[in-house]
C-alpha cells in the first residue's frame, strides 16, 4: 500500500514542487490549501485536493483522522514585509496556524512525521559570517523569521514531551519555475518578467549584498529525504533542523548578469536606495543535511534560472509546460 503524505500549501509555489516529488516517489498525495495565495493550476490531478484555512477547526479535524504518514507544512504568510506591517496577522498565520495543526496530528495518536518549511537567512540574522551552520545563534530581524523560528521551539517541544516526529528544514532563497514575486527570492522572478518586458532591472543598495538561491525542485527533494530517512533523536532545538541551500554567496549584481546571459535579453541595471534592514550576507552551511539526510542540490544557479526564464517566457506565451 502506498505511503501518505498531507502537502498544506501544496498548490503554492515551493509547496507544488514537493507535490510534484512525492507523486513521482508514488506516494498517495493531498494538498491543503486555502488558495489565498496558491493557484489552481499548480495542482496535478493525480493528487487530493482540499481546500481549507489551515487556523480553523476543520483543517484540524481534517489533519487529525487524516491518518497521514507524512505531513509536510509549508502553508504560511510568507511576506517578510508584510509581516512588518502586520506581525498579527503574520503570527496568525504562522504559529496559531501550524499549532492547530500540530495540536490535531497530537490528537490523532497516529505517527504523522511533521516536516516543517522553516527558513535560513531570515533565522540567523546578519551577526555571525556566513555560511551559517545550523548552531549559529539566531536573531531574525522581523516577525516572520521570529515566527519561524517560535515553530521551531514549539516542534521542539511537541517532540521531547509528546514524542512527536518532527523536523525543521531551513531553507535558503528559493526560486524557480512558478514562483511568486512576493516570497523571500522573489527577485527572480521580478527580474524575468521585466526582462520579458524589456524592462530594466531594479537593484536595491549597491546590488554587492548575497544570498543563497536554491532551486525549487532541490527543495522537494530536501523535503522528501526529511520525509523518508531515520532521523537523529529529537533533543535540542537544532537536532533535527537542516539548512537547505548551496552553501554559496551569490551577489545580486551576478544574479542579474547572469539572468540577462541566460535569457539573451540584456538589460541595464537601475540602483535605487538600499532598503532598510536588509541582511548584508547571507548563505547556508548545508553539511548536516548532506550527512543526514543524504541531501545535496543538484541544479547549478545558472541552469535553475534558465529553467525559470523559460517558464516565465513559456507562460507568457501560453505554451506552459511540465517542469
Amino acid at each position: 500500500m502506498a505511503k501518505t503524505v498531507v502537502v498544506t500549501g501544496g498548490a503554492g509555489f515551493i509547496g507544488s514542487h514537493v507535490v510534484d516529488r512525492f507523486l513521482a516517489e508514488g506516494w498517495q498525495v493531498t494538498i491543503l490549501d486555502d488558495l489565498s495565495s496558491g493557484r489552481e493550476e499548480n495542482i496535478p490531478s493525480a493528487a487530493r485536493f482540499v481546500r481549507g484555512d489551515i487556523t480553523t477547526p476543520e483543517a484540524a479535524e481534517f489533519i487529525r483522522h487524516g491518518r497521514f504518514d507524512v505531513m509536510c507544512h509549508l502553508a504560511a504568510q510568507i511576506d517578510v514585509r508584510r509581516s512588518v506591517l502586520d506581525p498579527v496577522y503574520d503570527a496568525t498565520r504562522n504559529i496559531i496556524g501550524t499549532l492547530n495543526l500540530m495540536e490535531a496530528v497530537r490528537g490523532s495518536g497516529y505517527p504523522t512525521r511533521a516536516v516543517f518549511s522553516s527558513t535560513g537567512g531570515a533565522l540567523y540574522g546578519d551577526f555571525d559570517p556566513p555560511p551559517s551552520s545550523e548552531s549559529n545563534s539566531k536573531d531574525p530581524e522581523a516577525p516572520y523569521g521570529i515566527a519561524k523560528l517560535s515553530i521551531e521551539y514549539y516542534l521542539a517541544y511537541y517532540g521531547r514531551v509528546h514524542g512527536l516526529d518532527t523536523v525543521a528544514l531551513r531553507y535558503g532563497n528559493v526560486y524557480g519555475p512558478r514562483q511568486d514575486p512576493h516570497g523571500e527570492a522573489g527577485v527572480v522572478a521580478i527580474f524575468c518578467n521585466r526582462l520579458l518586458d524589456g524592462r530594466a532591472l531594479t537593484v536595491f543598495g549597491n546590488g554587492e549584498q548575497t544570498r543563497d538561491y536554491v532551486y525549487a525542485g532541490d527543495v522537494a527533494g530536501a523535503n522528501f529525504a526529511a520525509a523518508t530517512v531515520a532521523l537523529p533523536p529529537r533533543g535540542r532545538l537544532d537536532a533535527r533542523a537542516f539548512n537547505i541551500g548551496t552553501s554559496c554567496e551569490t551577489t545580486v549584481n551576478a544574479l542579474a548578469e547572469t539572468l540577462c546571459a541566460v535569457s539573451k535579453a540584456p538589460s541595464p541595471i537601475e540602483y535605487a536606495p538600499a532598503r532598510a534592514g536588509e541582511l548584508a550576507r547571507s548563505a547556508l552551511d548545508t553539511t548536516k543535511a548532506r550527512q543526514v539526510l543524504g541531501w545535496a542540490p543538484q541544479v547549478s544557479l545558472r541552469d535553475g534560472l534558465e529553467r525559470t526564464y523559460r517558464f516565465f517566457a513559456d507562460r507568457r506565451a501560453g505554451q506552459e509546460r511540465p517542469v
